[in-house]
C-alpha cells in the first residue's frame, strides 16, 4: 500500500466505530465479537481496546453516534418546515429515510434495548435520552399546534411512529408510516383549525 492510500484511510478509530455499527446493527450486540469488528476495521484487539476501553464503551459509543446521525437527519428533515403539521410530517419523512434506509431491520435502539438487558448498561441511558428527545419534538409540536393536552397527543405521535416502523420492518414496506402518518396529522387537523 503505497502513502497515498494509507493517508486517505480513516483514523483507526473512527473504522473501528463504522464497523462496529455496521455489525452491531446486521447482525446484533451479542452475536458480534470484539474479533469481528478489529477484522473488519483492520485493527487489532489491542487497538480496539485502547480507544474504546472495552466492547461496552464500543456499544455506548456505536450509539451515541447513531443518535448524533439521527439528529442531524432530523435537523435536515425540519428545515424550512414551519406549521405544526410540516414539522410533524418532517419527523415522519425522516423515520421513513431511516427505516428505508436501514433496510427495513428496525429501529436500532429498540433493538440494542432488547439485547441490553443489564439496568445499568451505559448504553441503556443513551437508548432513553433518545427516544426521550423524540417525544420532546413531538410535545413542541403538540404544544405550537395548541393541542389541548400536547403530553397525551405527543405519547400518541410517538406510539404512531414507532408502532409503524415495527410493522414496517415486518413487512418490508412503508405502507405502515404512511398510514400512521395520515392519522398523526387527523391528530393535529382540528388545534389547527381552532388555533
Amino acid at each position: 500500500m503505497n502513502e497515498s492510500t494509507t493517508n486517505k484511510r480513516p483514523p483507526a478509530g473512527e473504522r473501528i466505530l463504522e464497523a462496529a455499527s455496521r455489525l452491531f446493527y446486521e447482525n446484533g450486540i451479542r452475536a458480534t465479537g470484539v474479533n469481528a469488528v478489529a477484522e473488519r476495521a483492520g485493527v487489532t484487539k489491542v487497538t480496539l481496546y485502547s480507544h474504546f476501553g472495552s466492547k461496552d464503551g464500543l456499544v455506548t459509543e456505536h450509539l451515541r453516534a447513531r443518535d448524533h446521525a439521527w439528529r442531524t437527519t432530523l435537523s435536515r428533515f425540519l428545515e424550512d418546515r414551519e406549521t405544526p403539521a410540516q414539522r410533524l410530517s418532517g419527523i415522519f419523512d425522516a423515520y421513513e429515510q431511516w427505516t428505508v434506509s436501514d433496510r427495513f431491520r428496525g429501529c436500532g435502539f429498540v433493538n440494542a434495548a432488547v439485547e441490553l438487558t443489564e439496568p445499568l448498561h451505559p448504553g441503556r441511558e443513551i437508548i432513553e435520552e433518545h427516544k426521550e428527545g423524540i417525544r420532546r419534538e413531538l410535545r413542541d409540536i403538540a404544544e405550537t399546534a395548541g393541542c389541548a393536552d400536547a403530553a397525551e397527543v405527543a405519547e400518541e405521535w410517538f406510539l404512531l411512529l414507532e408502532g409503524a416502523v415495527v410493522r414496517c420492518t415486518l413487512r418490508h414496506d412503508v405502507l405502515p408510516l404512511h398510514r400512521a402518518h395520515e392519522a398523526a396529522l387527523r391528530l393535529v387537523t382540528p388545534a389547527r383549525e381552532t388555533g
